[in-house]
């Protein structure tokens, strides 16, 4: 599995009504480090309807301004319809919506699917 097969998988888990940061999408990918490839990866999102990039957001909870399917007030809307709050100043309230994952879950899922065994969606 690539890394950005890896990223497009952890986008993938974000729930309805949570957001993600680079940083963490990148640390549950299994590359801390490549916050900033994750956004040139969502960037590149082949499958826009099923790749939920616009649950991504900035560690302070800001928007990506160059939102590449809409811009940035798209985004918004995106966000707004699964139920996701704003702060007065247009961030997410990451207090409420921040959503963390599962490492561990996820190692043991690419792990396996580096194998052929299983499929994360099995």
């Amino acid at each position: 599995m690539t890394a950005f097969e890896r990223i497009y998988e952890v986008v993938k888990r974000i729930p309805r009504g949570r957001v993600c940061t680079y940083g963490q999408v990148a640390r549950l990918a299994g590359s801390p480090r490549w916050a900033r490839a994750v956004g040139y990866a969502l960037h590149q999102n082949p499958e826009p309807g099923v790749i939920p990039c616009h649950r991504v957001v900035n560690r302070e909870g800001a928007l990506a301004p160059g939102f590449a399917f809409g811009g940035e007030n798209r985004q918004r809307e995106l966000l707004e319809a699964e139920g996701v709050a704003f702060l007065p100043d247009g961030r997410v309230d990451m207090a409420r919506h921040f959503w963390q994952g599962d490492p561990l879950l996820l190692d043991m899922e690419f792990a396996v699917n580096k194998t052929g065994a299983l499929k994360a969606d099995e």
